[in-house]
């Protein structure tokens, strides 16, 4: 009796550790995707502020995605793709309007996030 308690112990905590991990990484891509939809919504009423934190926000979901890079199926990379696309066209449409050009120390970053994701995805089109 005390055999099987311990095995189905077992079992359930590694159950619960391969669904956190799917959990988290998919959560990754949900964060990506909500955040795809709010700058689609409401960057065009950006103050400077706000762009400031969505760059930061957009830098901490790619962290994210990263942690999990090497889980994801060829799926979800296209998912990943397609809507960092997204975010990088309304991010740039923002540079565009000079928004960035006005931040402090995140625009270089910023470039290179959007260099970046250009990269990748001409990468994995290739």
């Amino acid at each position: 009796m005390k055999k099987m308690f311990a095995a189905i112990a077992v079992m359930a905590i590694l159950t619960t550790g391969l669904l956190s991990s799917c959990a988290t990484k998919e959560h990754a891509i949900n964060r990506l995707e909500k955040f795809s939809y709010e700058l689609r919504d409401h960057s065009a009423y950006y103050t400077m502020d706000e762009w400031k934190q969505a760059a930061e926000k957009f830098v901490d979901i790619r962290k994210d995605i990263k942690k999990h890079e090497f889980e994801y199926t060829a799926e979800q990379k296209k998912k990943i793709g397609v809507l960092e696309g997204k975010c990088a066209g309304y991010m740039a449409k923002g540079a565009k309007e000079g928004f960035f050009d006005k931040l402090k120390g995140i625009g270089n970053e910023i470039n290179g996030i959007l260099q970046g994701i250009l990269n990748a995805v001409t990468d994995f089109v290739e």
